[in-house]
Order: C-alpha cells, then sequence, then structure tokens
C-alpha cells in the first residue's frame, strides 16, 4: 500500500482537501491533530515541561496558548519541541498504517511534512496551495488572531514555492479552480499507479 503525505502551509485548506479524501475512502491520519494529543500523554508532558519549565504550565497541566506563543516565535524553541512530539507521532502513524488493508493508498496529514524530513519516507506528496493573503485572511477569521500572529507562524513554514517543488501533485486552492475535480485527477492517479 502506498503512503501518501498530504501538507500546505497554514490556511491553505489542508484540512478540508484532508476531509475530501476521506469521502473518496482514503485512510487518512492526522499527525497535528496526534501532536496535540500526544503533548499531554505523561511522558511527552514531562519532557515538554522539563525542557520548557513551568512558563507553559496552568492550572495543573501544559497550556497550549503559552506553548504556542513560545514556539511561533523561536525557531529553536519549535525544532526543539518537534525533537520531542514528532518520534511519538510517527510511531503511532506507523502502528495506524500496519492496521489499514484493502486499500490503494492511505494518506499521512501533516502540516509540517516537508519540514519535519518526514516526506522522504513516503511514496508520494500532496501539497495544498493558496495565495498567502487568501491564507492570512482564512486564519484570521478561523483563529480570530492578529495579521502578525499569522504572520508570526508563516515565518516557521517554508515557502510555498519550495514545498511545491517538492510535491508530486500540487493542489490549487484560491477557489478559481474547483477543489474536488483536482482532487478527482490525484485520486485517479494514485490508485492507478
Amino acid at each position: 500500500m502506498r503512503r501518501v503525505g498530504l501538507t500546505g502551509n497554514i490556511g491553505s485548506g489542508k484540512s478540508l482537501v484532508a476531509q475530501i479524501f476521506k469521502t473518496f475512502g482514503v485512510p487518512v491520519f492526522d499527525a497535528d491533530k496526534e501532536a496535540k494529543e500526544i503533548l499531554f500523554s505523561p511522558g511527552v508532558s514531562i519532557k515538554v515541561i522539563q525542557l520548557f519549565g513551568n512558563k507553559i504550565f496552568s492550572q495543573g497541566e501544559i497550556d497550549k496558548k503559552k506553548l504556542a506563543q513560545l514556539v511561533f516565535n523561536s525557531e529553536l524553541a519549535l525544532q526543539k519541541l518537534n525533537s520531542i512530539i514528532h518520534p511519538a507521532v510517527r510511531e503511532k502513524f506507523e502502528n495506524w498504517s500496519k492496521s489499514i488493508t484493502g486499500k490503494p493508498y492511505l494518506i499521512y496529514e501533516a502540516a509540517i511534512l516537508f519540514e519535519s524530513g518526514h516526506y522522504k519516507h513516503l511514496d508520494a506528496v500532496i501539497t495544498v496551495d493558496a495565495d498567502p493573503e487568501i491564507r492570512i485572511q482564512r486564519v484570521m477569521d478561523r483563529d480570530a488572531v492578529s495579521r502578525e500572529q499569522v504572520l508570526d507562524r508563516m515565518r516557521n513554514q517554508w515557502p510555498d514555492k519550495r514545498k511545491n517543488e517538492l510535491a508530486d501533485f500540487v493542489v490549487n486552492n484560491n477557489g478559481d479552480e474547483l477543489l474536488i475535480r483536482q482532487l478527482e485527477k490525484v485520486h485517479a492517479s494514485l490508485i492507478s499507479n
């Protein structure tokens, strides 16, 4: 079974694309969701608290907003956090993928698929692309955050051009092409190979 990565920069519509693939019957592993859950597992949370200290701790647990503010403002802090979280997520993915049978391919959805290097362990990669201004507005609307907060998050991701060059498939989500038609073509290509 082929293992296909799905990525896209913040606000690109990657999660929407993942939902559409699910309607095609494709199993999707949401690495970002798993990372958030793993953050609160006992072994991982202890390591994160040891690394960042009490400044990320609130009311008896890790405060995700404080942690996000810390890591989105420091590339080094983000790298350190990822060095704890990503191995645990990959292990969960490996176990999950072994349980999937009878499908031509499955999808590993992750925002920082290229940045983490995990794309090297997959058979193909789909990148969802959208103009930066569209992405900024989507995130501001979705998360009720300022433009500057969105730009801070964007600075920690590779440029779209770099991701598009490495991807096997690039899906345009500016709204000027029907998303479903593009994904039907990608799906047809993946099941025929």
